[in-house]
């Protein structure tokens, strides 16, 4: 194995490459926080996690002064006493969101090291069950689009192949959220999924009464319907309706995960690779809702998350957002309405060295 001669971390910014709203935000940008590591033997990792607009500065801080130090002479291929040597000097910060995506960073900088000397891409090593994953598009629901903006875009993504569309709600009334997936509904016919995504922005009471009127339209999940931390909620509003809730974006430990899939509250786990702190819990995590008979379909990251989501046998679908096209030499891979993993060694991505260099942050 190789010890860890080097680690830095610094900050690139992406702007959106389309509009993005939804109930309670827009994504501005994505602060993008790279961690490299080189190891004794000649082998470079790179790894990185991901804010829509804030936070990025303190996350490199925490990783500059606290983490990056601890790394350098220790065994980069113990990924496990990695993860959890630097999680026992961040216990002050945990469980929280700049914590994870530190963590992210410099786990999936790890994961990229073990690929690359066993010379195997990361979708086989973290489980290698099949290499390609169902596509769902969501950049065409935003939440500030017209009706017909909507069906343009649900068309679009018909004709393109892919598995479904994702579409935005929140707005002030029930009857505006339902006439705007009907007439999506009505576009796709039967052949496709809807899913829907409220961000955690409404009441157990307003996401009930949605839930009900959405079982009518064949909607695949409720995304986010109340705050992540109404467990309870969540739990209610899955006895309420047959419509599965989809949770996991915002939860950010092993233990925040169980405790929604003991509740019953959890009918698709989300979990994200950089809000959950790398690939290491990400896989406890599909793993754990492997166990409760829970598929997983991973927010945003498509990049990333295509490989993790073909390793497991409950991954079920891969998020399409572009958003790392400015700073990689590849776009992620659809055949026939399947993202394929990557097969070259390491994390998978194509990434362009001298765009990179050009958005650092100073």
């Amino acid at each position: 194995m190789g010890k860890v001669v080097s680690a830095s971390a610094y900050l690139v910014d992406l702007e959106v490459e389309t509009p993005r709203t939804d109930a309670v935000q827009s994504f501005v940008k994505q602060e993008t926080v790279f961690v490299e590591i080189t190891t004794d033997d000649g082998l470079t990792g790179l790894g990185y996690s991901y804010t829509i607009g804030t936070g990025g500065h303190a996350v490199l801080a925490l990783l500059r002064h606290d983490l990056l130090p601890r790394l350098v002479g220790t065994e980069a291929g113990d990924i496990e006493a990695r993860w959890n040597d630097l999680y026992a000097v961040t216990r002050a910060t945990s469980i929280g969101v700049i914590t994870a995506l530190a963590l992210a960073a410099v786990d999936t900088a790890l994961w990229d090291v073990r690929c690359r000397r066993a010379g195997e891409p990361l979708w086989r090593m973290a489980g290698g069950f099949r290499q390609q994953v169902p596509v769902y598009d969501t950049e065409g629901g935003w939440l500030h689009l017209s009706a017909e903006e909507l069906v343009a875009g649900a068309a679009a993504s018909r004709d393109a192949g892919l598995f479904g569309v994702k579409l935005k709600v929140g707005k002030p009334r029930v009857a505006e959220d339902v006439a705007r997936i009907a007439a999506v509904r009505v576009e796709l016919g039967p052949g496709m999924e809807i899913m829907v995504d409220a961000n955690q922005s409404l009441t157990v009471a307003g996401a009930t009464r949605r839930a009900r009127a959405f079982e009518e339209l064949d909607v695949a999940w409720f995304e986010e319907p109340l705050p992540a931390d109404d467990v309870s909620g969540h739990a209610a509003l899955a006895r309420a309706s047959s419509v599965p809730v989809a949770v996991g974006e915002s939860l950010y430990s092993l233990g925040q995960f169980r405790g929604y899939l003991e509740a019953g509250a959890a009918g698709i786990v989300q979990v994200d690779v950089a809000r959950i702190g790398g690939i290491t819990p990400w896989l406890k995590v599909a793993h754990l809702a492997e166990a409760f008979n829970v598929a997983v379909a991973p927010h945003f990251l498509m990049e990333l998350h295509v490989s993790l989501a073909a390793a497991v046998p409950n991954g079920s679908y891969v998020e399409h957002i572009p958003q790392l096209r400015a700073i990689t030499t590849e776009e992620l891979r659809i055949v026939d309405g399947h993202a394929v993993a990557p097969d070259a060694p390491g994390l998978g991505i194509a990434w362009d060295a001298d765009a990179i260099d050009n958005r650092r942050v100073a």
